[in-house]
This record gives C-alpha cells, sequence and structure tokens, in this order.
C-alpha cells in the first residue's frame, strides 16, 4: 500500500483547513488538511473498541486538538470536522447503528458527540466513503468526473462518484461494494455479515487467509506450511511474501483473488458505468512496486475484459490507489469541506 503523504508547513497552506478523523476497528488516524487537501499534521491513536464510543470521544478530541497543534494552524481557523467510521449508520442522524467490529458502540450519537466533545461542527461519512472521496479529491481520482473504489483490508468496502457526487443511498447503505453478490449457490462462502455469496466472502484478507487454510489443510505443499511450523501465523502479509518468491499456492491465491475482484468490478462498471475504477485498502499486494501487485492488476483487467461489455473494458481505467492509509481522514476533511462550501453559499 502507498505509503503516508509528508506534511506542508503552515507557511505553504491555503486556508481554511480542516481536521478529518478515521475510525477504525484497531486505530484512529487524525490530521489537519488545508484547503487544497494537503496533510499538515496526522497522527495515530488506539481504538481500544473496549473502553465504549465515550472514551474514544474523549481521545478522538484530544487527538484533534494535537493534531491542530501540530499543524500550526490557529483552533479559530479550523473551518469544519470530518469523521468516518465503519459500519452501518444513519447518517442524516450521525448515528452508528450495528458496526460489527465497533462491539458495544451501537445505536451511539456519534457525530453530535464528537462535535460537543470539539465544539465544532463535525460532517459524519461512511469510513470508505470518506476514503473514496480522498482519492476522488487529491488522490488517484483526481482525473476522473466518475469513480468506484474497492479497498481491501480485513473486509471489503468501497465508494460510488458520479457527476462529482458521492453515492450514500435513501437508507446510508449506498456503495456497500462488499456485498456485491458473486456467488448465488446454497454453499458459497459466508460474509461477515453473515450472507452467503458476497464479495466480501471471496476477495478480503480474512478470506484469503481463509483459502490458504483451506488448501493446505487439503494437502497442498507450500512455504507457507514451512513458515507456520516455525511459530509464525498466516496472515495475508506472509501470503502476499510468499507470492512475490514465487510460491505457487500463494501465487494462485493472489491470482484467484485479483479475478474475484475482477467479476465484482464488472458488476459496479454494468451498474454505474464510470469513469475510473481505483483499488486501495491494506491488501493491494505491494501494488505497482511488486512483481505480485503488477500480476494482481494485470489479472483483474484479463478478468474484466473477459466479462464486461468489450467498449467498457476498453475505456474504463483500472488502477491502484494513491493515498494510502491517509485516505480516510483526508476525505472525512474533503466532505467536511464540501459541507462548509455547501454552508457558506446558503448563507449568501
Amino acid at each position: 500500500m502507498a505509503q503516508s503523504r509528508a506534511t506542508i508547513p503552515v507557511s505553504e497552506a491555503a486556508a481554511p483547513f480542516y481536521a478529518g478523523v478515521d475510525v477504525g476497528g484497531t486505530n484512529i488516524k487524525v490530521g489537519v488538511v488545508d484547503d487544497q487537501g494537503r496533510p499538515m499534521s496526522w497522527l495515530s491513536i488506539a481504538t481500544h473498541v473496549e473502553r465504549g464510543p465515550d472514551d474514544a470521544i474523549g481521545r478522538m478530541r484530544d487527538a484533534v486538538a494535537k493534531a491542530i497543534d501540530q499543524s500550526g494552524v490557529p483552533r479559530e481557523k479550523i473551518a469544519r470536522v470530518g469523521l468516518g467510521s465503519p459500519g452501518t449508520m444513519d447518517i442524516e442522524k450521525g448515528i452508528l447503528l450495528t458496526p460489527g467490529n465497533l462491539p458495544g458502540w451501537w445505536h451511539y450519537p456519534i457525530r453530535d458527540r464528537l462535535a460537543q466533545a470539539c465544539g465544532m461542527s463535525v460532517t459524519f461519512a461512511n469510513d470508505a466513503r470518506s476514503a473514496t472521496f480522498g482519492e476522488f479529491w487529491v488522490g488517484s481520482g483526481r482525473v476522473f468526473h466518475s469513480m468506484v473504489l474497492f479497498t481491501l483490508g480485513t473486509g471489503v468496502g468501497g465508494g460510488i462518484i458520479i457527476g462529482d457526487l458521492l453515492v450514500t443511498g435513501e437508507h446510508s447503505a449506498g456503495s456497500e461494494l462488499g456485498h456485491i453478490i458473486i456467488d448465488y449457490n446454497d454453499d458459497a462462502r459466508v460474509c461477515s455479515c453473515q450472507q452467503r455469496g458476497h464479495l466480501e466472502a471471496y476477495a478480503s484478507a480474512t478470506s484469503v487467509v481463509k483459502r490458504a487454510h483451506e488448501a493446505l489443510a487439503g494437502g497442498r505443499a507450500s512455504s507457507l506450511a514451512d513458515r507456520m511450523a516455525a511459530g509464525e501465523e498466516l496472515t495475508a502479509l506472509m501470503i502476499d511474501q510468499e507470492a512475490e518468491k514465487n510460491d505457487p499456492l500463494a501465487t494462485e491465491i493472489v491470482l484467484e483473488t485479483a479475478r474475484y475482484l475482477g467479476i465484482g468490478i464488472v458488476t459496479a462498471m454494468h451498474s454505474v458505468d464510470p469513469q475510473g475504477i481505483v483499488i486501495g485498502g491494506a491488501m493491494t499486494f505491494g501494488e505497482h512496486e511488486t512483481a505480485t501487485g503488477r500480476k494482481f492488476l494485470a489479472r483483474i483487467k484479463e478478468e474484466v475484459a473477459r466479462r464486461a461489455f468489450p467498449e467498457l473494458a476498453e475505456q474504463t481505467k483500472i488502477d491502484f490507489a494513491s493515498l494510502g492509509g491517509d485516505a480516510g481522514f483526508i476525505g472525512a476533511a474533503g466532505l467536511a469541506r464540501r459541507d462548509f462550501i455547501q454552508q457558506i453559499g446558503k448563507a449568501k
């Protein structure tokens, strides 16, 4: 995955300024960006899900304050805060509903609690949709008028932007690309949402590890087994590393994942006909910098060419994301910027 971006000093920044908060099941990333989407500071804190949402809000408040101090921007110059969070939600009401990886945070008014804690207006969005907006604003999607982002990690997230509009849907569940159905059979793999056949059940890091375990249990020879015998835990990163060493099983799993993702991408292409497809998240197999990443992308494009309308396969650009782990907080800040501009426009 692309590395975190360098920060710029306040002397080079363009006002207004915005803070972005990207909540994850393990870590919360916070940063300040300028009006052109350039990070001025960023930091990461542990989520500590088990401590509950009120505790997390207090630490988010402190992290936002620290990020502002590090940026060199006076607090009163921060126009708005953007907040991206995983799971099901009611965006209009600012409430988390039943986020699977945030147990104990269900039906929680996270937007208003953070606004009260920080003393600033907060824009609330799904974390994957925030990352999509970040890539669209200042990342790989900045050259597109419409785009679709797939994020590959523990699960599969996504976002859709059509005509500069981020698709959130009537029930705040728009762009849930990880839950595209790619296998309708009764014995299809089970997704984290407990439904069968969803893309996440086939193309996530969780699925990659599970399929590797199944293959090894079935007697497949692999250097993965040697590393596990030495006491290492089987992870998607290990599979990536061994694929880069041309281990047959690891390579097969990576390319099989590309095939599944290609099927999901075709569904998105035929649904909304975007200008570009962007692939991000923690599991991108080294992207263009490694042979495995290049094979992964090539295999995706092969599957798209095989299944999509020929003119779409030829004209739709498919590439990796460029903001790495910063996409979430940059995109959340970008959405805050969008709302601030709209607010200013209404006031005129």
